[in-house]
């Protein structure tokens, strides 16, 4: 008999949870094929700019004539590969940080923790303006030096994943090792220290089953923290570049085109719409799956 209190059943039973899922693959689909289905010269340059939406172009064109359909799904590629890479760093890092400050404890913990409090305390977005604008420039040379040019391109997506999910962490550090302090009393833990496995054993091969409930409900949260940070680069430039797209490149691309005299409102309008719609439905499953897993919800 199904267990009532099982959080996948009560997932189900969430329809904004599981709306919002179905959204997120769509959206996830359509960015991978959508831009391999497009027609031919969908993002090549042409003189037909600022051209409204139509039957021909739905989302109407950019300044650079270019198909601005073809660009929102690049965007959405690109976005989407950000996010979840930079949150899966962020969650190893986190996972792996929490697990051991909570599990050793006492002084180590208290340092290991006040570290945490030390970068929680940096301006983290003025950080990273200044990370990718120095490093940047290094990257690009040592792939040039390692014959890896056709990499050079992605240097910025490279370096946004890396420094996007090492600042990320934090905030799941803080709630794994939360859960570890609670977890390490339990009898499950001292019946394996009483039999002498080894602290590693404990922390990955007991610990940490019972800690991916809600360490995945936190990496949903994280990744519509890691777009938006990487919009918000974009925006600024520090980020993604032209050829290449991203919701925040065709925002800033809009901002600087839109005008009191003549306003070009679909350059704004799509990419906002699918950032937008992409950012609620990722904070509606992770706060479905926050619900389902928490075990005082399920009592």
């Amino acid at each position: 008999m199904t267990d009532s209190r099982s959080p996948w059943l009560k997932l189900r039973r969430n329809p904004a949870a599981i709306g919002s899922a179905i959204l997120l693959v769509s959206v996830a689909v359509v960015a991978v094929i959508g831009p391999v289905l497009a027609s031919a010269g969908a993002g090549e340059v042409t003189r037909s700019s600022f051209l409204s939406p139509s039957n021909q172009h739905l989302f109407g064109t950019d300044l650079n004539g270019r198909d601005l359909l073809y660009r929102v799904l690049l965007g959405a590629r690109i976005s989407l590969l950000v996010g979840v890479a930079g949150a899966l760093v962020s969650f190893i890092v986190g996972v792996v940080y929490g697990m051991v400050a909570g599990y050793l404890g006492g002084h180590t913990d208290s340092v290991m923790m006040r570290f945490v409090d030390v970068l929680y305390s940096i301006p983290r977005l003025i950080f990273l303006l200044v990370l990718i604008s120095a490093l940047d420039p290094m990257l690009r040379r040592q792939l040039e030096n390692h014959g890896l040019q056709q990499f050079i391109g992605y240097s910025k997506i490279i370096l946004l994943i890396v420094s996007l999910g090492m600042t990320e962490w934090l905030t799941m550090a803080r709630i794994i090792r939360g859960q570890v302090l609670g977890l390490k009393s339990q009898q499950f833990v001292l019946a394996a220290r009483s039999i002498g496995q080894s602290h590693t054993n404990i922390i990955f091969k007991h610990l940490l089953p019972n800690l991916v409930g809600v360490a995945l409900v936190y990496l949903t949260l994280t990744v519509p923290a890691v777009i938006l940070d990487e919009s918000f680069l974009s925006f600024l430039g520090v980020g993604i570049q032209a050829p290449l797209a991203s919701w925040g490149l065709l925002l800033s691309d809009a901002a600087q085109v839109i005008n009191p005299i003549k306003g070009y409102w679909w350059l704004l309008v799509f990419p906002a719409a699918a950032m937008s719609l992409t950012l609620v439905a990722l904070n509606f499953l992770g706060d479905g799956l926050r619900d389902a897993f928490d075990p005082r919800q399920r009592k």
